[in-house]
């Protein structure tokens, strides 16, 4: 009787722990998004901002005191940015937290596999033969850049193949396609002179839209990235005691690692195809939530995506306001937060975290 009432005891402590990250999640992600709504070089009241937003639904009609071009600059500019914003943050923390569970290395992250150097190849080709400058839903340049994207992982996870089925001789796969593709896009650059400045402005990462339109495109991955991902979120636990103990409990190890890896692959190129290559966001988020949450990848991935998308929004925020009115890459600002604390994980790593 006493062990199953401090079983229930510490079943209903976890649950209320995992609700109180969950509401500060979601809170993080409404402050991030608010203040992406209302800061900037033309600072909007937050009231305002929300009736503004509210005036498009259906059947609401909210004066907002905005003036004609306040409201264009909420609704056509700051907010589908925010969107953006989120859903591409979201993504890159949940499939780094997904390549971390499947290879059980919290150094692991979005781009592992050579989704940044094929992305980046796809990228260049497309600014270079002027198809596109990474902006707009018919624009070549994400197309270019995701399917580079995709074609690298497919490269590495052939190549990994070849030499067994192990983790690490697929990171190696993805080491040397990685490296491969770095090769060619640096000679396209050599060729093409008069695109380098125009390349390495989406490869540091911007979130450029169009209205709605990066929306759109990236959308569909991430609904069905996370839903997969979300879907094998306890199988990833049960990888993590290893792969034989995984499999005389009824977990198929390759199998499981094969689709949340694919998964993660598909929603990593999605999100580089649109915002260009903005690093450590796949690697500080999922870790800093299970540092302070735990290691179970149940709690750990839903939670990544909420403070990923915080991260991001923020993040540009931060790359549009510091030095206005010119604008910061994206990546550069996550690179300041982000090296510092990859040292941190450095640091950690060396210790019993799985």
């Amino acid at each position: 009787m006493t062990t199953e009432s401090v079983g229930n005891v510490e079943v209903l402590t976890a649950s209320r722990l995992t609700l109180r990250w969950l509401a500060a999640g979601v809170m993080s992600l409404l402050v991030a998004a608010i203040l992406g709504l209302t800061v900037g070089p033309a600072n909007i009241d937050a009231i305002d901002a929300l009736q503004e937003l509210l005036n498009d639904l259906p059947g609401v009609n909210v004066e907002s005191g905005l003036t004609r071009s306040h409201s264009a600059i909420v609704t056509e500019i700051r907010f589908p940015r925010v969107v953006l914003g989120a859903l591409v943050g979201g993504l890159l923390a949940i499939t780094g937290g997904a390549y971390q569970g499947a290879f059980r290395n919290p150094l692991a992250d979005p781009f592992l596999l050579g989704v940044a150097a094929g992305a980046g190849l796809g990228a260049t080709l497309a600014i270079a033969g002027s198809f596109g400058d990474g902006a707009g839903y018919f624009d070549a340049t994400p197309v270019a850049a995701f399917v580079g994207a995709l074609l690298a992982v497919a490269m590495a996870w052939t190549a990994g193949h070849l030499g067994g089925k192990s983790t690490v001789s697929l990171v190696l796969s993805g080491v040397a396609v990685a490296s491969f593709l770095t090769a060619c896009q640096t000679y396209v650059l050599q060729r093409n002179n008069d695109v380098i400045r125009e390349v390495y402005s989406w490869i540091l990462g911007r979130l450029a839209t169009s209205g709605w339109d990066e929306v759109t495109l990236i959308l569909p991955y991430f609904t069905l990235t996370c839903f997969v991902i979300l879907r094998y979120r306890r199988a990833l636990d049960v990888l993590a005691v290893g792969d034989e103990e995984a499999a005389s409990l009824g977990v198929s190890p390759t199998r499981v690692r094969a689709i949340v890896v694919l998964a993660a692959s598909l929603g990593a190129a999605a999100a580089v195809s649109v915002a260009g290559l903005i690093g450590f966001v796949g690697i500080i988020v999922p870790h800093a939530v299970r540092l302070v949450v735990g290691v179970s990848n149940r709690i750990v991935l839903p939670l990544s995506v909420l403070f990923g998308a915080a991260f991001v929004v923020l993040a540009d925020l931060a790359a549009r306001t510091l030095i206005t009115p010119a604008e910061l890459p994206i990546g550069v600002v996550t690179a300041f937060f982000g090296a510092p604390f990859f040292v941190l994980v450095l640091r950690t790593s060396r210790r019993e975290i799985w």
